[in-house]
C-alpha cells in the first residue's frame, strides 16, 4: 500500500456528517494537522440553503478563543490550516474564499501558476477581489461557470473551472446553491477520502493524520480526479473526460504518529523524500518577482550575500552562479561577521540579499537592520511570509519549500539553491554575458532536476545507508570540493556534523595541501564531490594525493565516471550532464542521505539534534 507524503504547504479538511455538527469535527481534525506548520485558520459550513464562514490570522486555539470556531451550524463543512505561499498572512488572506455573492467557499493546497492572468480575465467580468491570494480565483472561476452555464450543476461548475487552472490544487469546495455536497479536486498537491462505516461520514483530506482517529478506511485521490461527496458516500470522476472510476477503500494499520510522518521514521528523511515536490513549487515562482529582483541586483554597485548556517552555503553556492552565468561579483558573508567585517563600508549605492529559512534569525536581521540604516537596498529570500525579514526589505521571495520539521535544513535549503539559481538565469540574461544556447541549456536542466533529484533519492538511498553502516565507527570526516562543489562539501560537512555529531572538516580541495592533508591517516574518509566540470582533472589530482597518504576516498560523482570509480573505495552517482551552476542541487542529496543514516548508526535521533535549534532568534 503507497501513500504520498505530506507535500505542500496548506491542511484542508472537510466532512459530511450524518448525525454531528461539522464544525467541531472540523476544528479538532485541523487541530491534528497543526504539525504542517500554518499562520492563519478558517471553516466555513452548510446550514439552511446558507454558507456561515469564520476565520482569522493566528494559530487554531487563539482563533478559536476569538470566534468559537465549533459555533458554526450544518453537518457539512469545510476548514483549511494556511501556510501563506500569496499574500501576508493576514486574515483577509485566510481561508476559506468565496465567490461576490458569498455563495461559494473553497479551501486549496498548492500552489496556481497562472492566477494572474485569471484574475485579471475575471476582473474584466466584473469580479472584486478582496485577497492576494491565489486561491481566490478558483471561487469567481467557479462563479464565473455556473453565471455563464446555467445548466452546470456545481460538480460541472468545478470541473470545468479545474481545467483553466495550471500548478498544484487540492481543492474543497461547497456552495449553497447545492447545500448537500462537497466537490474535491486533485493535482499534484495530496488529497485522501476517510470512509466511516459505523456512522456513514465522510471526510477529505490533505492526509490521513487529519481523520485517523475517525476512521482508518482510505480512498487515495490520484491527479487529475474530482470526489463528489453526498450523503451516500463519494463518487470518484477524471476531469479531463469525466469518466467514472471506481475505488474501494484501504486499510491503514498507522499509529497517530506514523501518519504524522506519513510513515516515514523520522521528518528528516520524509522531508528529504519531498524535495522533488519542493523543487517543482519553487519553478512556478511569478516571473514578476523574479524580474524585479533580478533588475535591483543587476543595477547595484556592490552585493552582499548575508546567512547563516545552511542559509549561507546556499550564498556561497549563488556567488559562483552569478560569477559564472551572469559576470556579476558577489560577497558571501556570514551574517554573524557582516557589522564587523562590513558594517560601516556599506552604505547607499550597496545592495544585501538576505537568505533566512525562517526569516527570523536573529544574527540575519541584525546584519540587515545595520545596512538598511545605512541607506543600503534590502532584498531577500525566505520561507516565511510576513517574517519579519520580509516586512524590511525592499523586494522578497517565497521559496515555497512549506513547513520544514526537521531541525537540519534540507528542503528548504534545495528551495534556497533553485531560486538563486533562477535568478542567475534572469540576471545572464539582463547582461548577455553568455550565449542563448547556453541559457537555455541551463533552464532545460534546471526544469528536469526534480525528476534527477527523485530518481537520486530512489537509487541512491540504500548505497548511502550501507556505506553509513561501512564507516559508522570513523572519528572524523574530511569534505573537499573544487569551484562551486566547495559550497555542496560545506553542506555535507554540515548535516554529518549536525545530527551524528562526528568531527567533521571542509575545505575548497586546492587549500588541502595547506595544513588539512597533515591529519591524514590510514583509513580516514575523504568525501569528495566530483562534478564533470572545468575543476574535474585537479579534482583527480586531489584524490591521488589523499588515497597515497591512506585515505578512504567516498566520491559523489556523475553516472559513467569510470576515472573515479578506480579511485574511489565508494561512491554515489548522480545524472551526468548537469551543468555546473546547478550542480549543488543534485549533488546534496546523497550526502543529505548519507548524514541521514550516519545519525541513525549513532543512535541519534536526526530531527532533534542537541542544542540545536531550527530557528535561532538569539544573537
Amino acid at each position: 500500500m503507497d501513500i504520498e507524503g505530506n507535500k505542500n504547504m496548506c491542511g484542508i479538511f472537510g466532512c459530511f456528517l450524518k448525525n454531528e455538527k461539522a464544525a467541531p469535527v472540523i476544528h479538532s481534525s485541523l487541530k491534528r494537522l497543526e504539525y504542517r506548520g500554518y499562520d492563519s485558520v478558517g471553516i466555513a459550513t452548510l446550514f439552511d440553503g446558507a454558507v456561515f464562514l469564520k476565520k482569522g490570522q493566528g494559530n487554531i486555539d487563539e482563533v478559536h478563543k476569538s470566534l468559537d470556531l465549533d459555533d458554526l451550524p450544518g453537518n457539512i463543512g469545510i476548514g483549511h490550516t494556511r501556510w501563506a505561499t500569496h499574500g501576508a498572512p493576514l486574515q483577509v488572506n485566510s481561508h476559506p474564499h468565496s465567490d461576490c455573492t458569498g455563495k461559494i467557499a473553497v479551501v486549496h493546497n498548492g500552489i496556481i501558476e497562472n492566477f494572474n492572468d485569471l484574475k485579471l480575465e475575471l476582473q474584466n467580468l466584473g469580479h472584486t477581489f478582496v485577497s492576494k491570494t491565489d486561491t481566490e480565483v478558483i471561487s469567481h472561476l467557479i462563479e464565473e461557470v455556473m453565471k455563464s452555464k446555467p445548466s452546470f450543476s456545481f460538480a460541472d461548475a468545478v470541473q470545468e473551472a479545474t481545467k483553466r487552472l495550471e500548478g498544484s490544487f487540492a481543492i474543497a469546495a461547497i456552495s449553497s446553491h447545492e447545500p448537500d455536497k462537497i466537490i474535491c479536486a486533485r493535482n499534484e498537491s495530496p488529497l485522501v477520502l476517510g470512509i466511516n462505516d459505523n456512522t456513514g461520514d465522510v471526510y477529505c483530506a490533505s492526509d490521513i493524520t487529519a481523520f485517523l482517529l475517525l476512521t482508518n478506511r482510505v480512498v487515495i485521490i490520484n491527479n487529475g480526479e474530482l470526489v463528489v461527496l453526498t450523503a451516500e458516500g463519494y463518487l470518484i470522476k477524471k476531469i479531463r473526460d469525466n469518466s467514472l472510476i471506481e475505488r474501494v477503500p484501504e486499510i491503514f494499520q498507522w499509529t497517530a504518529e506514523m501518519a504524522v510522518k506519513q510513515g516515514y521514521p523520522h521528518f528528516m528523511i520524509k522531508e528529504i523524500h519531498e524535495q522533488p515536490e519542493v523543487l517543482r513549487n519553487t519553478l512556478r515562482l511569478q516571473d514578476h518577482y523574479l524580474d524585479l529582483m533580478s533588475t535591483f541586483l543587476d543595477r547595484a554597485t556592490e552585493i552582499f550575500l548575508v546567512a547563516c548556517g545552511t542559509s549561507y552555503h546556499a550564498c556561497l553556492a549563488a556567488s559562483y552562479m552569478f560569477s559564472k552565468i551572469a559576470f556579476l561579483p558577489t560577497y558571501p558573508v556570514y551574517a554573524s561577521e557582516f557589522i564587523e567585517q562590513y558594517g560601516k563600508s556599506v552604505n547607499i549605492d550597496s545592495t544585501i540579499l538576505a537568505v533566512s529559512q525562517s526569516g527570523e534569525t536573529a544574527d540575519t536581521i541584525a546584519a540587515v537592520t545595520c545596512a538598511q540604516q545605512r541607506a543600503a537596498t534590502i532584498l531577500s529570500l525566505t520561507n516565511a511570509i510576513g517574517s519579519t525579514l520580509t516586512r524590511i526589505s525592499r523586494v522578497y521571495i517565497g521559496t515555497q519549500a512549506g513547513p520544514e520539521i526537521g531541525v537540519a535544513a534540507t528542503k528548504t535549503f534545495i528551495s534556497q539553491l533553485s531560486v538563486l539559481a533562477q535568478l542567475a538565469l534572469r540576471l545572464a540574461k539582463k547582461r548577455g554575458k553568455v550565449s542563448q544556447d547556453e541559457i537555455d541549456t541551463t533552464e532545460e536542466q534546471l526544469d528536469k532536476l526534480p525528476e534527477i533529484v527523485n530518481s537520486i533519492v530512489k537509487t541512491q538511498e540504500d548505497k548511502a545507508k550501507q556505506i553509513a553502516h561501512k564507516y559508522a565507527k570513523s572519528n572524523i570526516f574530511f569534505f573537499l570540493g573544487r569551484g562551486i562543489s566547495t559550497a555542496t562539501a560545506f553542506e555535507g560537512r554540515l548535516k554529518l556534523m549536525e545530527i551524528a555529531y562526528i568531527p567533521s572538516l571542509a575545505f575548497p580541495a586546492g587549500e588541502s595541501k595547506h595544513g588539512p592533508i597533515s591529519l591524514i591517516e590510514h583509513g580516514i574518509p575523504v568525501v569528495f564531490v566530483c562534478q564533470k566540470d572545468d575543476t574535474y582533472k585537479t579534482a583527480i589530482s586531489n584524490i591521488i594525493e589523499m588515497k597515497t597518504r591512506g585515505a578512504k576516498i567516498l566520491a559523489i560523482i556523475e553516472e559513467d565516471d569510470d576515472e573515479v570509480k578506480a579511485l574511489a573505495d565508494d561512491y554515489l552517482e548522480v545524472p551526468k550532464n548537469i551543468p555546473g551552476v546547478l550542480s549543488p542541487i543534485p549533488f546534496t542529496i546523497p550526502l543529505q542521505l548519507l548524514a541521514y543514516y550516519m545519525a541513525l548508526e549513532h543512535n541519534c535521533n536526526p530531527d532533534m539534534p542537541r542544542n540545536l535549534a531550527k530557528s535561532v532568534t538569539v544573537k
